[in-house]
């Protein structure tokens, strides 16, 4: 019999299987078909990758990747010229943070992956891109630090509180 959590998972470990048995006994296997995964340009974040590869090959998954990047301000000099505007700034990091998640699709090479910039509160922002994708998993990688309570004090534990769609967390060393 197979199981598919409802509400935000567990964690993975690097070295689980991957399917695991639930507290009932039974294997629960994830079978998604619009993974999203949300990525911060650290190698930490990317170690999730060949997971989600495996996973969309296996059930023929569509991946998106996302970067959420902060709200630019414009830019002046210390003397308070104006350098560039709030929307010229965007530009740029919206280039910059493209041509990275081209570096990151290459590692999922024979999957259909799609590629998205957005601008904002990051766990809102994951959040509001899967629902616009109708993502029914998002994958993400947390690094250990001093265990849960550290781990999940930023975005992903506001993932876990707030995201109506599954949320796979793989710990990251």
């Amino acid at each position: 019999m197979v199981e598919i959590a409802r509400r935000p998972t567990g964690i993975l470990e690097e070295s689980m299987p991957r399917a695991a048995p639930s507290k009932e006994g039974k294997e629960v296997i994830v079978m998604a078909k619009r993974i999203l995964v949300p990525l911060d340009r650290s190698d930490a974040a990317q170690s999730v990758l060949p997971l989600v590869a495996d996973m969309a090959r296996s059930n023929g998954a569509t991946v998106r990747l996302l970067h959420v990047a902060p709200i630019p301000r414009e830019r002046v000099t210390d003397d308070g010229r104006l350098v560039a505007y709030a929307s010229q700034e965007m530009e740029r990091i919206e280039f910059d943070r493209r041509e990275y998640l081209k570096t990151a699709e290459a590692e999922l090479e024979g999957v259909p992956v799609e590629s998205v910039v957005r601008f904002g509160s990051p766990s809102r922002e994951i959040i509001l891109e899967a629902d616009a994708f109708g993502a029914d998993l998002i994958a993400v990688t947390a690094r250990r630090r001093g265990w849960f309570r550290r781990m999940l004090g930023g975005v992903v534990a506001k993932l876990f509180r707030r995201s109506d769609v599954p949320v796979l967390l793989l710990a990251a060393r």
